[in-house]
């Protein structure tokens, strides 16, 4: 954990993991060949991309009632395959959940709009992966990759090949520098130690990494992009120290209660303290509801 008397000192590079790293470094319209060379190293030969366009990240349900989507990105390809890629800080109850969910809006957006009778639909879909860059474990399963279909149980062969869902567990990523092999491994190990660099390492001689490094760079930011830097790493590190003392506390309450049942109910009380802390700093239900892992619900109980 870094001193109070460092945290204001930026690195010689901007981390990956804040808001505004991600974005600046896959979200931006300029530089979206990193993305595209990122993510086809996440997925198979066969649905490899060419091209892609940014699409709308905010996206409303058909009922008023229901809740919307905020997606990190949300991409098409030159085949009208949709792309939703987040984000993932830290462990949420409901994380399996939350993927499904956001996948229904893609699926649903494919739905011809208007007179149906004048404009038959035949329920034809373009594929739609939600793929999951995660700052945190899964779960002890060994793969750092998983990709998840619709499978027939009984055969274990796929049911459906249009919706895949990508996991990406980034703590399980161990190589050391003279260990990278790929060019997946160095994409991996860049994320993982960005922030952590004094300069480029030699192993990263592609244009493409020399790219990110220098886009990464932050005395080359704009006086407005430092400004909203410093204000996405404040958010991360206190996300970050956030995390660290609920995991602490929680553990503390459980065993001094000496029970499952002891650990599970200081873990809800510190989350509960966490999201009540986070409101008054003025985050958003969502925000607080990744922060904290509590449900939106339960959050919005709580600033009422």
């Amino acid at each position: 954990m870094l001193s109070s008397s460092n945290q204001d000192i930026p690195s010689k590079y901007i981390h990956p993991f804040t808001d505004f790293g991600f974005k600046k470094i896959f979200g931006e319209e300029a530089n979206k060949d990193l993305l595209i060379d990122f993510l086809n190293q996440l997925l198979p030969i066969k649905d490899q991309i060419k091209t892609l366009n940014y699409k709308t990240t905010e996206h409303l349900p058909n009922n008023i009632t229901d809740r919307k989507a905020v997606f990190d990105l949300y991409c098409e390809n030159e085949k009208g395959e949709k792309f939703i890629v987040e984000l993932q800080r830290m462990r949420q109850r409901y994380f399996k959940d939350r993927s499904i969910y956001y996948s229904t809006f893609p699926i649903q957006e494919q739905a011809i709009k208007g007179n149906i009778e004048r404009q038959a639909w035949d329920y034809q879909l373009k594929s739609v992966y939600v793929i999951s860059l995660m700052d945190f474990s899964f779960d002890n399963h060994f793969d750092l990759l998983r990709h998840v279909k619709l499978m027939e149980t009984s055969t274990k062969e796929i049911f459906y090949e249009k919706l895949t869902y990508v996991y990406l567990e980034m703590p399980k990523f161990k190589k050391n520098e003279n260990e990278l092999v790929t060019h997946f491994d160095k994409w991996l190990y860049l994320l993982n130690n960005l922030n952590s660099f004094l300069e480029q390492p030699k192993v990263f001689q592609e244009a493409i990494f020399r790219r990110v490094f220098k886009i990464a760079e932050y005395t080359g930011l704009m006086k407005e992009d430092k400004k909203l830097y410093h204000d996405s790493l404040k958010t991360y590190r206190d996300y970050m120290n956030t995390l660290d003392y609920l995991q602490e506390e929680s553990f503390n309450d459980g065993f001094k209660k000496g029970n499952k049942e002891g650990l599970e109910e200081g873990k809800k009380t510190k989350a509960i303290e966490v999201a009540k802390n986070a409101l008054k700093m003025g985050l958003s239900k969502e925000q607080v509801s990744k922060l904290s892992g509590l449900s939106i619900e339960e959050v919005a109980t709580l600033s009422i």
